[in-house]
């Protein structure tokens, strides 16, 4: 019975932990700028622009361009921004909101 405790709570210390890994965020001392993008043409009048996102790779940001998209009905584009921790930013990525 003892062996079965000890092997539960192992699998939960490595899912807790591995949960904590895949959610950890990258904080910058400085918010970075994105570069300067020519945005192309609209595809139609109902299409809008999803500005590009900062996405954390192996410790740091990377950047990834914005795109033309076609919102569902009643849904609008909440765009990324970098919130204040305490020891930098962090970004928060942008999203579709109602």
């Amino acid at each position: 019975m003892k062996k079965y405790v000890n092997r539960i709570i192992l699998a939960a210390v490595l899912v807790v932990g591995f949960s904590v890994a895949a959610s950890a965020q990258v904080v910058v001392r400085a918010r970075l700028n994105a570069p300067v993008v020519v945005r192309p043409m609209a595809p139609s009048p109902h299409h809008v622009w999803v500005d590009g996102n900062w996405r954390p790779r192996h410790g740091h940001y990377e950047y990834s361009q914005g795109y033309w998209a076609e919102p569902r009905r009643g849904r609008h584009y909440i765009p990324g921004y970098w919130a204040p921790r305490r020891h930098g930013y962090v970004w928060i990525e942008g999203h579709w909101g109602r």
